[in-house]
C-alpha cells in the first residue's frame, strides 16, 4: 500500500510539473516603471495565471521590441501604456491586449488587438456627477476635435440621455482657452475638464482654477492631481481593476476565443476624489454618504 501511495505521489508531482511547464506565456511590454502600471500588472496577474515575461521599453535602449517578441514567440502580448502599444501594433500573428491607454483607437489597426482604455465612460461620469452634485444642469466643455473629439461626442450623447445641457466648444490653440471659458460665464454650473493637451497647459489650468473660485463654478476633472491643485472633484480610474479587466480578456483569448469577439472596453470602476476645502470655498455641501465612499483631499 505504501508503495502504491508513493507511486501515486510521484505521478501526481510529474503531472503537476507537466501542467506548470504547459502554462501559456505572455510577454508584458511596459512603457515605463511607474506605480499605476505596476498596480495594473498586479491586477492582471491576480486574474490570469499565465507565465509572465516583462520587457520595459524605457530600459531596452532602442532595441527592436517587435523582433524580441517574435524571438520569444509568446501566446499573447500585454501592452501597458501608449508607448508600449505603439511598439507592438504592427504584430499580426499574436493576440495583443492593451491597458492603461487613453486614445487607443488613434494608433490601432489590427484585428488581433483588444484591451481596456483608461477612460471612464462619459455616461458613467455624468451619472456619478449627478449623485455628487444633483443641482448641476449646465456643463461647459472645451475640446480639440483632433485630440478629444471622440470623447466630446460621447459626452454630448451622454448629456442628452441624462437630461443635462452640455455647452461644448472647439478649441485649436491654448491661447483661445481663456476667452472661450469667459464666454461661458453665467451659462454653466460646472466646467468639465477633458484630458486634452490643447486645453490643459500650466497657464490654462491656473486660469481655470481662478475662474472657478471667482465665479463659484466647480471643476470636474479626470485626475486626482488636479483636485489637489484646485478642482472640486475627479472621476478617475483604478489601475488594479483595469488590470483585472485585461486579465479576464486574456483568459478568454487564451482559452480559444477569437480576439475579434473580445470587445475593447472602457474602465469599469470609477474612483471619485473630492477636495473639501474647494467645496467650502465654492459654497458647496457634499452629502456625507458621498464623502464616505470618496477619496477626500483637504
Amino acid at each position: 500500500m505504501i508503495k502504491n501511495l508513493s507511486t501515486f505521489i510521484i505521478l501526481f508531482l510529474i503531472l503537476c510539473h507537466g501542467l506548470a511547464e504547459a502554462r501559456q506565456e505572455i510577454v508584458v511590454i511596459q512603457s515605463i516603471k511607474v506605480k499605476p502600471y505596476e498596480e495594473a500588472i498586479e491586477g492582471f496577474k491576480s486574474v490570469c495565471n499565465a507565465k509572465i515575461k516583462r520587457l520595459v521599453v524605457s530600459e531596452l535602449e532602442g532595441a527592436n521590441v517587435e523582433k524580441r517578441i517574435n524571438e520569444i514567440r509568446p501566446d499573447m502580448v500585454l501592452a501597458v501604456g501608449m508607448e508600449a502599444l505603439s511598439r507592438v501594433k504592427r504584430i499580426k500573428n499574436i493576440p495583443v491586449v492593451y491597458l492603461m491607454v487613453l486614445n487607443a483607437q488613434s494608433i490601432l489597426s489590427g484585428e488581433n488587438i483588444t484591451g481596456v482604455s483608461i477612460n471612464i465612460s462619459q455616461e458613467k461620469q455624468l451619472t456619478t456627477l449627478s449623485k455628487v452634485l444633483p443641482d448641476i444642469k449646465n456643463i461647459g466643455l472645451l475640446y480639440n476635435p483632433d485630440g478629444t473629439g471622440y470623447l466630446a461626442k460621447k459626452a454630448q450623447a451622454a448629456a442628452k440621455k441624462i437630461g443635462i445641457k452640455l455647452i461644448a466648444k472647439e478649441v485649436y490653440n491654448a491661447r483661445e482657452v481663456p476667452s472661450l471659458i469667459m464666454n461661458m460665464k453665467g451659462k454653466i454650473d460646472l466646467f468639465w475638464m477633458l484630458p486634452d493637451l490643447t486645453v490643459i497647459t500650466p497657464e490654462t489650468v491656473e486660469f481655470l482654477f481662478l475662474f472657478s473660485l471667482e465665479n463659484r463654478i466647480p471643476i470636474l476633472t479626470f485626475s486626482e492631481k488636479y483636485v489637489e491643485l484646485g478642482a472640486l472633484m475627479s472621476i478617475g480610474i483604478d489601475p488594479f481593476d483595469i488590470g483585472s479587466q485585461a486579465g479576464e480578456m486574456a483568459n478568454k483569448i487564451l482559452s480559444g476565443r477569437d480576439v475579434k469577439s473580445v470587445q475593447r472596453v472602457d474602465a469599469r470602476k470609477a474612483v471619485v476624489s473630492i477636495n473639501l476645502k474647494v467645496a467650502k470655498k465654492l459654497g458647496i455641501t457634499i452629502d456625507e454618504k458621498i464623502i464616505e465612499n470618496a477619496r477626500i483631499i483637504e
